[in-house]
């Protein structure tokens, strides 16, 4: 069913245990699944983008706030899925892609961004000023942080008055996961203590307040915190209710409020229905996605070289090695270990940073090449049934890699529909 995000607060306080899954990629086949998912179940689909991979200056996609929302309205046309479902948030605005500079200096890059977010459509808006600048301690004290926040907000406000359309609603918060998960090996993540999630929402209050946004903070309907999972790169921390009990229970002192929680990849359905019982209704998914986008390229890879004399051996994985390997800043200091430890983590790291490579020609190509060799040719049941089981009802037809692949990521994507209740 369809969920206006402003909603989920008043939907949980009713005791109604509905969330919304927030789609964080850039990949079009991911948002083709997103997309797809929408149009044939009516629920909202809610794609976000981060300030680091979408920016006024073009973040590492290349792509602005207006290219973004251009690109999601094209595959939304393509897959027929209704405007009214549609919403784009933007994550973590804040100055993190400019914190090596002073202070002022990323703030104003951030206030230039939070403007082409907002003139571009986006309507949800996680303000995030949490890291510290040139010179500043790492983790910054709440009032600073929220006094940026609503500096930031204050910026928002304006752009949306100047640009029509939706006033923005707002997710607050400081206590954030690294995105995209953590780059080593997990044991525990302790809770986010009911007296740190109480501080922050009233300490932004005050700088809302003073800054004379109180209708802004009207439209705050979420509150980032640590429910207790994350994952790694070879391992997951799965929520347990029990230890986040008491941060549930504060949402009944703050019923204007949902949680967001970030980092929710590789939990599972069981986990992700607990976290929206208990007020999480805002569930973060990207890098699972991709996960299962690779997965499923790269078994389709292995079906090709078993099945085409003249494909060779698995000429995707070796294209993405090569390129991996000839540009390494997106992976190298997040993957450690021996060579033969790092190749492994470079293709199958649950934190999946291969998805920074997809887009380039040399990536484009080799899946081209996947691409032109399996469409519209019959494929065994047994290559199916070897390596890549949930694509079985494909065999011995004629082949559409793209459908097959958008398939195998909607897998994640209704998993955390069914967790949402919608």
């Amino acid at each position: 069913m369809r969920v206006a995000i402003e909603d989920l607060p008043a939907l949980h306080r009713d005791g109604k245990k509905i969330g919304v899954t927030s789609v964080c990629s850039a990949h079009p086949l991911v948002l083709k699944a997103a997309l797809r998912h929408g149009r044939e179940t009516g629920t909202t689909v809610l794609i976000e983008a981060t300030c680091n991979q979408v920016n006024h200056l073009g973040g590492y996609t290349g792509m602005t706030p207006a290219d973004f929302a251009a690109m999601v309205e094209a595959l939304a046309a393509a897959e027929r899925c209704p405007e009214e479902l549609i919403v784009l948030g933007g994550d973590h605005l804040g100055p993190n892609p400019w914190k090596d500079r002073p202070a002022e200096e990323a703030m104003a890059q951030a206030g230039t961004m939070v403007d082409a977010y907002v003139r571009a459509g986006f309507r949800k808006i996680h303000l995030d000023a949490s890291m510290g600048c040139a010179g500043e301690p790492a983790t910054l004290d709440d009032h600073t942080v929220a006094g940026r926040a609503a500096r930031l907000a204050g910026v928002a406000e304006q752009a949306a008055a100047q640009s029509g359309g939706a006033s923005p609603v707002y997710i607050i918060g400081t206590e954030v996961p690294p995105p995209g998960g953590a780059d080593h090996a997990l044991d525990a993540i302790t809770p986010t203590s009911p007296e740190a999630a109480s501080q922050t929402h009233a300490i932004h209050a005050q700088a809302f307040q003073t800054a004379g946004l109180e209708s802004a903070f009207s439209r705050v309907i979420g509150l980032v915190v640590q429910p207790g999972v994350e994952f790694g790169n070879q391992n997951v921390i799965f929520y347990d209710r029990a230890k986040a009990r008491d941060l549930a229970a504060t949402l009944d002192r703050l019923p204007s409020l949902i949680f967001e929680a970030h980092s929710t990849d590789y939990q599972g359905e069981r986990p992700l229905r607990e976290l929206v019982e208990d007020g999480f209704a805002v569930l973060k998914v990207g890098p699972e996605l991709t996960f299962k986008l690779r997965e499923a390229l790269y078994s389709l890879d292995l079906i090709a070289s078993d099945l085409v004399p003249d494909y060779g051996e698995r000429p995707l994985y070796h294209a993405m090695e090569e390129l991996m390997q000839g540009t390494p800043k997106n992976w190298a200091s997040h993957y450690h270990g021996s060579d033969a430890d790092k190749r492994t983590l470079r293709h199958y790291s649950y934190s999946d940073r291969i998805r920074y490579y997809w887009a380039i020609p040399q990536a484009r190509a080799a899946c081209n090449r996947l691409f032109d060799t399996l469409n519209g040719r019959k494929v065994p049941v047994m290559l199916f049934l070897q390596h890549l089981p949930s694509a079985v009802t494909w065999a011995d037809r004629a082949c559409d890699v793209e459908e097959i692949a958008i398939g195998h990521v909607r897998r994640s994507i209704e998993a955390y529909a069914r967790a949402c209740g919608t």
